[in-house]
């Protein structure tokens, strides 16, 4: 399902966050969410999951995002946003089941279906030898793996994950784009907010770059990610390179501020 969204605006008491932001995305690809601080990214995760007020044009498919009600949502659109806190004393496969609710009736037990969607997404968050731990007595990173696992299970056409490399060790944040990946290969959208510009330039297929609330750039990291983007948006300059596995990133100073004469 194509994701476009027309002149979406959003005012938070008096700030205008977002600020007639448009694009049209096609599914199957993995598209980064990059910005500064304060940028509107987390605001725009939370506008197009109806979490908050919206001015503008919101359509997932043939889905008018604004109109649909909680549980077609929840069958639409999975989310994880960057506060995660877990607060039940469940087990880490009955959190992640908790995924699959939306898709079985009031009561219904889990089905064939639901326990095979369940064991792969614990597999691709690498927890399923966490799985009969206690979710909320985890670590950090595992806690956020654990919530990872429980958006994946959704299956839905479309994910959102806010930051979900926060947190995690440098093995786990390549696992998760490596199954971000594969579940754009599967045919679904997924938008995910980075703040490390490699893992941005090497597994997105597009970046969204947001400055102060507009639509600073929309296109592939290469084009994206240049260095007269990096210098005016960021401030900082990079260290560049190319390798077989794609491109590389390192910010490694601030941009000299220039000097009247």
């Amino acid at each position: 399902m194509n994701l476009q969204v027309k002149n979406l605006s959003v005012v938070l008491g008096k700030r205008q966050v977002l600020d007639a932001i448009s694009f049209d995305i096609e599914p199957g690809q993995v598209i980064g969410l990059l910005g500064p601080n304060g940028a509107g990214k987390s605001t725009l995760m939370r506008a197009l999951n109806g979490h908050i007020a919206a001015a503008g044009a919101m359509q997932l498919g043939e889905h008018d995002l604004a109109a649909i009600g909680p549980a077609q949502r929840a069958r639409l659109i999975a989310y994880l946003p960057q506060q995660r806190t877990i607060g039940w004393r469940l087990s880490v496969r009955d959190l992640v089941a908790l995924g699959r609710l939306p898709w079985r009736a009031f009561g219904q037990r889990p089905n064939a279906r639901d326990e095979s969607a369940i064991a792969r997404a614990m597999a691709m968050a690498d927890i399923a030898p966490l799985a009969d731990r206690v979710a909320k007595e985890l670590s950090g990173g595992e806690q956020a793996r654990v919530l990872m696992a429980r958006a994946i299970v959704q299956e839905t056409p479309l994910l959102m994950a806010d930051e979900p490399a926060s947190g995690l060790d440098a093995a786990h944040q390549i696992m998760l784009m490596q199954s971000l990946k594969r579940l754009a290969a599967e045919g679904r959208t997924v938008l995910v907010s980075l703040h490390d510009l490699t893992l941005a330039a090497r597994w997105c297929d597009q970046v969204m770059l947001l400055n102060e609330g507009k639509l600073a750039a929309l296109g592939t990291p290469e084009t994206v990610l240049s260095d007269e983007n990096l210098a005016i948006i960021y401030g900082v300059t990079a260290h560049r390179a190319q390798d077989d596995q794609g491109l590389v990133i390192a910010p490694v100073g601030l941009r000299k501020a220039s000097t009247g004469g």
